[in-house]
């Protein structure tokens, strides 16, 4: 490689290319011919190639005097017209590959923020129907009074970390690759604490149960989460809070089952009933509902009782409520019950038990 390519040419794209064009190259080519990952013999020398063509490119005033005048142009110092060292090299490709590896332009890392809550609430099937609120007590940790959230004793301050040097960073090299990684002695906060806090021990925050009112909307269902901003752990490092997440545990219902707006339930009638018709008082969860039953409902039969579901949270809309008539059939029959019973079916011609069989095996199954 003794004579220098154009540099369009070593990064694989037209003169007229756009600038997302040649940093899409640039990455391509300087991971392919990294001396870490590639072990040919030009290996090294290709990737310093590309790196320095992308660094001249990547520049508006050196492109210009590059595509005027070439190689000349940059006033004819070759690989020192586009790098000053090894060190330069590596200072632009941090730049360039800082989403890749988690790397950042030097300085301290930003102020994470705190921790997010989850607090499991327990409330009643009805309660999740028609909204309710709740006062609760979140187990939770704020900066210490005693430090101000330092962790540091009254009257001393904590120092800069000896290892990165209070940048919260270090790099580490190989070859010649070089990765910005968060600094282990500090854990990134760039100081130490020589004397601790005695009321928080160092850690800056102390447990804490703050009291909160939570109010949650008709149609809340199970698992759906409630968010409060700012309501989670304090950030350690001057960043905002983190969010608390009330997550709804809703309690099964003796008489409703609830899928999604709907509701079903079932409701008990007799044989006379089933046959005859009647009016039946359905328990809803507004409360009782008045339900006609035609002569001749068949056992199962479902009925629909329009907007007497649940309503949806946010949305003008309400499910709807199916009840289901069951034909409840007398586990014992007294002696007049039981011989009107023997009419019917004589009148019907149906075959059942001899008189007095029905008792002996409810007596059987008692005992």
């Amino acid at each position: 490689m003794s004579e220098k390519r154009d540099y369009y040419e070593v990064l694989g794209v037209e003169r007229g290319a756009e600038p997302d064009a040649l940093k899409r190259s640039y990455r391509k080519l300087a991971l392919k011919y990294h001396p870490d990952r590639n072990q040919e013999p030009d290996a090294e020398a290709r990737f310093k190639e590309v790196s320095e063509a992308y660094q001249v490119l990547s520049d508006p005033q050196k492109r210009d005097a590059y595509d005027r005048f070439g190689h000349q142009g940059l006033g004819g110092a070759g690989y020192q017209a586009g790098f000053s060292n090894v060190d330069d090299i590596f200072s632009h490709f941090s730049d360039i590959f800082g989403d890749l590896f988690g790397m950042s332009g030097g300085g301290r890392q930003r102020a994470r923020r705190g921790a997010d809550i989850e607090y499991p609430l327990q409330i009643d099937f009805l309660d999740a129907v028609h909204g309710c609120s709740h006062e609760v007590s979140v187990p939770k940790h704020k900066l210490c009074d005693t430090c101000s959230g330092t962790g540091a004793a009254p009257g001393s301050q904590p120092t800069a970390c000896g290892t990165c040097g209070g940048q919260g960073e270090v790099i580490q090299a190989q070859g010649f690759f070089r990765i910005r990684t968060t600094c282990p002695t500090c854990r990134g906060e760039g100081r130490v604490i020589q004397e601790p806090c005695p009321a928080c021990r160092g850690r800056r925050a102390v447990p804490v149960s703050e009291k909160l009112k939570i109010t949650l909307p008709a149609g809340v269902d199970d698992d759906m989460q409630l968010r409060l901003g700012g309501k989670g752990e304090p950030s350690l490092g001057g960043g905002p809070p983190g969010d608390l997440y009330v997550t709804v545990r809703v309690k099964p219902h003796e008489d409703f089952e609830r899928r999604g707006l709907d509701i079903y339930s079932q409701v008990p009638m007799s044989f006379p009933q089933a046959c005859l018709g009647t009016t039946l008082s359905v328990d809803t969860v507004d409360g009782e509902h008045e339900l006609e039953i035609p002569p001749g409902t068949p056992s199962g039969k479902v009925f629909r009782l329009y907007g007497k579901g649940v309503s949806a949270v946010r949305r003008r809309q309400r499910g709807d409520h199916y009840v289901q008539a069951v034909v409840a059939v007398p586990k014992t029959l007294s002696d007049d019950e039981e011989s009107l019973v023997r009419q019917l079916a004589e009148l019907q011609d149906e075959k059942v038990h001899e008189k007095g069989f029905f008792r002996d095996l409810v007596n059987r199954l008692k005992h």
